[in-house]
């Protein structure tokens, strides 16, 4: 089995009994927030299996991008520290950062760090990441990139088993989550509780709350990379052949109405919602990931919601809570406390 073990696994999940008392439902948490400290949130389920591939080629660097405020770089540079290996990170960026959140911990924890403006990110990012490894080779290194979000194959892996810890934790616990909400960035998360859903003929509804970008972009992401995961499960997971197995695109769900004004970028209703969710059930979601996805669970749940996107509050439904704790620090003076 290709897997380097690095989350502290299995995440709890617990049900948000007053969350769920105020809207008349049935909602449940899975705490991927908790798979660790630096190395918390749902990049290092899909982190196992990218660093594995790595260390197996013989790689000795890790070179990943993101935003300023980067879950995953922060996560992919902790991992790295742990596997004794270095770290590079491409930062998209307008102007130039103080140094805090997850900034902050990449620094600490002895990434180079290199920026680039949002059009270089945009249109360049895998070529400039090239370029940096080229140069990693010259200074004998042998460096393995990761792309955004280790939304490729072999990270999306770590949401396929996510979705096996979920289906043992329903045996323990008598229950089953017939839909299952998460925050949607750079489609990886939900490409593999697809992979997992479809192979399984699990039957439930999975449905990834975008926080960018829309519809057709992420089914698309998550159509591709689910079916080019399939291939991979018997080499990394000792599982049977699925190379011939059916992953529908038609059962992908993406919402994309909770973007908002951007990724990023946060409405005072969002913030309001942060803040009632924490005082509620002292849970901390952050502005970027989780805050729109509850956003968003909260309203569809709503008996005035659109009946093509509604979530059924009859229904056990799970949220799982992806990260980004980090990130609330560097806009802690915006929050109406």
């Amino acid at each position: 089995m290709k897997r380097t073990r690095l989350a502290n696994l299995p995440t709890k999940i617990y049900r948000l009994e007053r969350l769920s008392k105020e809207l008349g439902a049935n909602i449940w948490i899975k705490r991927d927030d908790q798979t660790g400290s630096e190395l918390t949130g749902n990049k290092v389920r899909k982190l196992e299996f990218e660093t594995a591939d790595a260390i197996e080629k013989g790689c000795d660097l890790l070179i990943t991008c993101g935003g300023i405020q980067s879950n995953h770089c922060r996560a992919t540079v902790a991992a790295a520290t742990q596997l004794g290996m270095k770290s590079a990170v491409l930062l998209r960026i307008s102007d130039e950062p103080p140094v805090r959140g997850n900034y902050f911990l990449d620094r600490l924890l002895g990434a180079d760090v290199r920026f680039c403006n949002q059009e270089e990110y945009r249109n360049h990012r895998q070529e400039i990441m090239e370029d940096m490894a080229e140069g990693y080779r010259k200074l004998g290194f042998n460096p393995y990139i990761i792309p955004e979000g280790a939304s490729n194959a072999i990270g999306t892996l770590g949401y396929y088993t996510c979705m096996q810890e979920i289906l043992q934790q329903e045996k323990q616990m008598g229950i089953e989550f017939n839909t299952i909400v998460v925050a949607t960035g750079s489609g990886g998360t939900i490409a593999g509780l697809h992979l997992a859903n479809e192979l399984g003929h699990l039957g439930k509804r999975c449905i990834g709350m975008a926080v960018c970008d829309d519809v057709e972009y992420f089914t698309e992401i998550a159509d591709r990379i689910s079916n080019e995961a399939k291939y991979l499960l018997k080499e990394f997971l000792d599982t049977k052949d699925y190379s011939n197995a059916a992953v529908l695109r038609s059962n992908i769900e993406i919402n994309d109405k909770y973007v908002g004004i951007g990724y990023a970028l946060s409405r005072p209703e969002e913030l309001d919602f942060i803040r009632k969710v924490a005082r509620m059930e002292s849970l901390i979601l952050d502005p970027v990931y989780t805050g729109k996805a509850m956003y968003g669970l909260w309203n569809e749940l709503q008996r005035d919601a659109d009946p093509k996107t509604r979530i059924n509050p009859d229904d056990n439904i799970l949220f799982i809570h992806t990260g980004g704790l980090f990130g609330l620090f560097p806009i802690s003076e915006t929050f109406p406390l």
